[in-house]
């Protein structure tokens, strides 16, 4: 485990073609990491996420994703994702491949790459037709009961991100509030690497939480702001007002590019781009 400024960790551990998975459920999305691989122009990656959300939509818009493993492409506050739909109907600014699943599909995969099995089985899939357009989706007939199960392929991300509140001095992270699959997608990853709100001497305790123990941990990253404009739980607020407007931003291919270049293309880091949002507000 090493502790590494951002674009370092991103330059080491995210590679063109790599599978990442950046997850945090309704908040913790790790913003700035996402910014970093856009920064940074990697490209060809198999983006991992039970819901993409705003990074996602920039991701693909930047041309950073050519698969992409969701379980609804959206975000409740927004609706669609317009980059997403563009690279989808459009193939711009290129073409994605689609691999969708519901959430519980997404877990069932995430858990299996934790345990190291190759796929992981649930009692969905039975009463729709998803499996129809995705052939990653498959039937298995329990050898103990005879019931048909779906089963889905297991997730192993080449690296998972993460956003935390905090780690301690030796690299153990704990995450608080709504843990989603944080576990499981860190255990999934051949690497982890996760941004944190503060450095501290001891984790205190907190309600529903998760220890991620230094042992599995590659690279803590001190990031405050650094899941910004989702939330972190007992740190700041989501930016209700920035999610809303992201609708019109997005819809516009030249008025994205336009946002993107500013905002992010622009700045050195995480820092810059939350100042040059607060001058904007200002």
């Amino acid at each position: 485990m090493e502790f590494l400024p951002l674009n370092e960790a991103i330059a080491r551990h995210v590679f063109d073609g790599a599978c990442v998975a950046l997850e945090g459920f309704t908040h913790l999305i790790p913003f700035a990491a996402g910014h970093e691989i856009i920064r940074q122009g990697r490209r060809d990656l198999h983006l991992v996420r039970m819901t993409p959300d705003l990074i996602y939509d920039q991701m693909i818009g930047m041309g950073c994703a050519r698969t992409l493993t969701f379980s609804w492409g959206g975000n409740p506050g927004v609706g669609s994702l317009h980059r997403l739909r563009d690279a989808a109907e459009r193939a711009w600014p290129c073409a994605i491949e689609l691999d969708e699943h519901s959430h519980a599909g997404m877990a069932a995969a995430y858990c299996a790459g934790a345990a190291h099995l190759p796929f992981g089985v649930l009692r969905g899939y039975l009463d729709n037709d998803l499996d129809q357009v995705n052939a990653k989706i498959r039937r298995v007939d329990c050898p103990f009961t005879g019931e048909t199960l779906a089963a889905v392929p297991a997730i192993h991300p080449d690296v998972t991100i993460l956003h935390a509140q905090r780690a301690d001095h030796e690299g153990n992270v704990a995450i608080h509030g709504i843990v989603g699959a944080q576990r499981e997608a860190a255990m999934a990853a051949k690497a982890l690497v996760v941004t944190v709100e503060e450095i501290v001497d001891r984790l205190p305790p907190a309600m529903n939480s998760v220890v991620l123990p230094h042992w599995i941990v590659d690279a803590v990253v001190h990031c405050p702001g650094g899941a910004y404009p989702s939330y972190a739980h007992g740190h700041y607020a989501r930016d209700n007002a920035f999610y809303q407007s992201w609708d019109a931003i997005s819809r516009d291919r030249e008025r994205f590019l336009d946002w993107m270049r500013e905002h992010v293309m622009e700045t050195r880091d995480h820092a810059g781009f939350l100042a040059r949002l607060q001058r904007k507000a200002a």
